[in-house]
C-alpha cells in the first residue's frame, strides 16, 4: 500500500493548496519490483510551508501512488539548507533517499562556506529541475513604499533590512547587489525558510522580503503586505499587475535570472531507478491535479524532461549563479 507520511508520522496537508491531501492515504499496491523495497524519503532542507516543501508533498504523493510505496517528506532545515543536502549526499545510493532543494543552497553554497561537508557536483545527480517561477519582492503594507526604487531610496535615508529564505538565495544576492552597486547598507536577515520570513514581514519586523508567490498570497489577501516587483523576465500569473524588476529599470543580471528547485539523488543511484523517478515526475506534471498545484503556486511551466536535460540545465545555469555569488564576495564562515 502506497502512502505519503512525515518522518514524525503526524498527518500533513500537501502543499496547502486546493489539491491538498492527508499525509497518509490508502493506495492500490502496484506490482512488486526490486525498487522500491522500503519507504522513499524526500528530504527538504527547509521548514514546512515553502515552495520546496509543497513540491515535495504533491509530487511525493504521486510517487507513492505510482510505485505503491510509502513516501516520507523529511524537513531538515538549518545552515542555509546544507544540513539536509549533506544528509542526502551521504545516503545510500539506492533510490530510497531523494532531495528537493533550491539552486542557491546547492550551487552558491560552495562560495559561501570554505568547509562545505558535501560537493554537490560529485555527490548528487539531478533527476529533474523544477522552475521556481517568478519570486515576489514585497514590503509591509504599513511601509510607504510602492516600488523597489522607493525601497532603495528609503535605504539611503535610514537603516533597513531585507529577509531571505536562506544564505546565497535570490534575495541574498539582490541585497548584496544593491549594496555593492548603489553604495547601500541593507542588512540581509536569513531565515530557515519562507514561512517565518513572511510572518516577520507581515508584522513589520523586516522592511522587505523576496520569496514564492504561494507563500506570500495569504499575507496579501489579509492586507498585511504589498508586492512591488517580480524577479525574472515574466510576471507571475498569480500577480499579473505586479511588474518585474526589469520592467522597472533594474537591469543587473541578478534580476533577470530564472531560478530552479532541483530534485536529486546520491551519486551512484542506478540509472534505471533515476529514469523511473524522472518518468514519474513527468507523468505527474501531466496530471490535472499537479497542473493545478503549479497554477496555485503561480508557476506556468513544468520540470525539465529527461535526465540528460536536467544534467544539461544544471551544467548551464550553475556556473552563472556561482559566478554571481563569487563576484559579490558573499561568505558566511
Amino acid at each position: 500500500m502506497g502512502s505519503l507520511r512525515h518522518a514524525s508520522r503526524r498527518q500533513l496537508v500537501l502543499g496547502a493548496s486546493a489539491a491538498g491531501l492527508a499525509a497518509a492515504l490508502p493506495f492500490k499496491v502496484s506490482a512488486q519490483s526490486a525498487w522500491p523495497s522500503k519507504p522513499i524519503r524526500i528530504v527538504v532542507p527547509f521548514p514546512p510551508g515553502g515552495l520546496t516543501d509543497g513540491l515535495a508533498r504533491n509530487y511525493g504523493e504521486f510517487l507513492a501512488r505510482k510505485f505503491g510505496a510509502t513516501v516520507i517528506v523529511d524537513n531538515k532545515p538549518g545552515a542555509g539548507g546544507t544540513i539536509g543536502i549533506d544528509a542526502v549526499a551521504k545516503a545510500a545510493p539506492d533510490g530510497h533517499t531523494l532531495l528537493i532543494s533550491t539552486s542557491g543552497s546547492l550551487w552558491q553554497s560552495r562560495v559561501l562556506y570554505r568547509k562545505l561537508p558535501f560537493n554537490a557536483d560529485r555527490e548528487l545527480v539531478p533527476i529533474a529541475l523544477f522552475p521556481s517561477g517568478a519570486l515576489a519582492f514585497a514590503v509591509p503594507d504599513k511601509l510607504s513604499v510602492k516600488t523597489p526604487k522607493e525601497f532603495v531610496e528609503l535605504a539611503r535615508k535610514q537603516p533597513i533590512n531585507l529577509g531571505t529564505y536562506a544564505p546565497a538565495s535570490w534575495p541574498h544576492l539582490i541585497t548584496d547587489t544593491w549594496n555593492q552597486t548603489l553604495g547601500l547598507n541593507i542588512v540581509a536577515v536569513h531565515y530557515k525558510g519562507e514561512a517565518p520570513m513572511y510572518l516577520d514581514l507581515s508584522t513589520g519586523q523586516i522592511q522587505g522580503a523576496v520569496g514564492s508567490v504561494q507563500g506570500l498570497l495569504p499575507h496579501i489577501q489579509r492586507g498585511a503586505v504589498r508586492p512591488v516587483a517580480m524577479t525574472g523576465l515574466h510576471r507571475s500569473p498569480k500577480l499579473p499587475d505586479v511588474p518585474t524588476f526589469v520592467e522597472q529599470g533594474f537591469d543587473h543580471p541578478v534580476f533577470r535570472l530564472e531560478g530552479w528547485l532541483p530534485m536529486c539523488a546520491p551519486t551512484g543511484t542506478p540509472v534505471a531507478i533515476l529514469e523511473q523517478i524522472n518518468a514519474a515526475i513527468r507523468e505527474a506534471y501531466a496530471s490535472p491535479k499537479i497542473r493545478e498545484m503549479h497554477q496555485f503556486y503561480g508557476i506556468p511551466t513544468g520540470p525539465t524532461h529527461t535526465l540528460a536535460e536536467a544534467a544539461r540545465q544544471w551544467a548551464d545555469d550553475s556556473p552563472q549563479w556561482i559566478a554571481m555569488a563569487t563576484k559579490l564576495g558573499i561568505t558566511l564562515d
